[in-house]
């Protein structure tokens, strides 16, 4: 039997906001459960789930994802979501405290990353604190990684 620290944590990725790292300064990260309705969580298992365009919001002290898309799950006919509901967010108070007062002092935005299910088969989002980038560090950051692409291939042909 190998040892407990040998077992690789294997998450399953169910939805990628990809342009996020190039739209955004990612400061810092969180990770949020999120609350679920049976149908959603089986939408989620078929891995069709969207969070491109979607943000997180500060409410009455609650932080809620907005405008994700879970596509309703076919087999559930009459009790079936809503696919672009406002979801609500599992974080502690202390996570939330400093969420609210980045956004309100200084500026930055919430962006969901990934949301995942973790090793024990629960939903989670990983949520960005994030600053918005301008034109030219966007041009900058595409630079540097078409060099870092460039530069991989040259090292790799002449070995």
């Amino acid at each position: 039997m190998a040892p407990k620290g040998s077992q690789r944590v294997v998450k399953k990725i169910v939805a990628e906001n990809r342009k996020a790292r190039f739209n955004y300064e990612i400061i810092d990260t969180y990770e949020a459960g999120l609350v679920l309705k049976g149908t959603e969580v089986k939408s989620l298992r078929e891995g069709k789930a969207n969070i491109a365009e979607s943000y997180a919001s500060d409410e009455d002290g609650e932080i809620w994802l907005i405008n994700s898309y879970l596509p309703e799950y076919l087999q559930a006919n009459r009790f079936n979501h809503e696919p672009r509901r406002r979801r609500k967010l599992l974080l502690s108070g202390r996570e939330i405290g400093r969420l609210r007062s980045a956004v309100n002092r200084e500026g930055m935005t919430l962006i969901p990353l990934k949301i995942y299910f973790n090793d024990s088969g629960r939903a989670k989002l990983e949520l960005a604190l994030a600053k918005g980038k301008k034109i030219h560090d966007k041009r900058e950051s595409e630079k540097e990684r078409d060099w870092n692409r460039q530069r991989n291939r040259l090292l790799k042909d002449n070995g």
